[in-house]
């Protein structure tokens, strides 16, 4: 088998034996709704094989494997939001990468990007220790959650329009249960920021009429029930980013570190 079959014991699973599995969107968007907790909504969304370009990825990359980790068994199913379950910081990514979170099973876990990642939250205090490699490892966030606008591995990192689309009742559904503690959402680059918008607005947040632009430390008053939330942006910890000196250490622990100053 090309991935982990759900209830077998990986550390982490959130999904069993018997969790429903969406094969189209229309199974998406009744799985989605009917998830009243985080908890079910990651264990539907952790079998979710609705996309069949992205099943089929997912899957050859966990049996072909890269060199590297040739000896290892690769999750090689749709990635879960992760964190705390009341969380006042939301880190929104766009997909999980092909030999870090399809690898692992935890988002932004194994990868380059989320070596940057993780070690920036950990300096400002959003996460317990600064290295993310394993769903067994330890890491917990602190008063925050990751989740991702597409929760598979895509070829090129490039979703389809329509993949996109079949996706996104998972990221509305897990931003609506969210809500009620979320005081920040960050942004992790560009397309991140594209992807959450009408969600928000599906969710019922309070937003500018008008989406404002992209940018690194980019801040968007918005609101959701009474309550201030600030929307954020950073550019994404990418290897194109962070060799090239687009994005420094120091630019990204000042996002967070603002992020969790505003969520107090």
């Amino acid at each position: 088998m090309s991935f982990v079959a759900p209830g077998t014991g990986w550390p982490g699973d959130p999904a069993t034996a018997d969790t429903p599995v969406a094969q189209d969107p229309a199974d998406v968007r009744r799985l989605a709704t009917a998830a009243g907790t985080l908890a079910e909504l990651a264990a539907v969304e952790s079998v979710c094989r609705a996309c069949p370009r992205l099943v089929a990825w997912r899957e050859e990359v966990a049996e072909v494997k890269r060199r590297a980790f040739a000896d290892e068994t690769y999750w090689g199913r749709p990635i879960a939001g992760w964190g705390s379950a009341e969380p006042k910081v939301l880190l929104v990514g766009l997909a999980p990468a092909a030999h870090g979170g399809n690898r692992t099973g935890r988002i932004f876990t194994g990868d380059r990007s989320g070596d940057w990642l993780f070690a920036s939250l950990h300096r400002v205090g959003l996460a317990v220790q600064e290295t993310s490699t394993r769903a067994d490892d330890g890491q917990e966030l602190i008063d925050a959650r990751m989740l991702a606008a597409v929760r598979c591995a895509p070829p090129d990192n490039k979703p389809t329009t329509e993949e996109k689309h079949t996706c996104f009742p998972w990221l509305a559904r897990e931003i609506e249960l969210c809500a009620p503690t979320v005081r920040v959402i960050v942004a992790l680059g560009g397309f991140a920021w594209q992807a959450m918008w009408p969600a928000l607005k599906q969710t019922g947040y309070e937003l500018p009429r008008a989406r404002p632009a992209f940018g690194h430390g980019v801040e968007v008053a918005a609101g959701y029930q009474g309550a201030k939330v600030t929307l954020m942006g950073t550019y994404h910890p990418s290897q194109q980013n962070t060799f090239t000196g687009r994005l420094t250490a120091r630019m990204l622990d000042d996002v967070f570190a603002r992020a969790r100053e505003l969520s107090m």
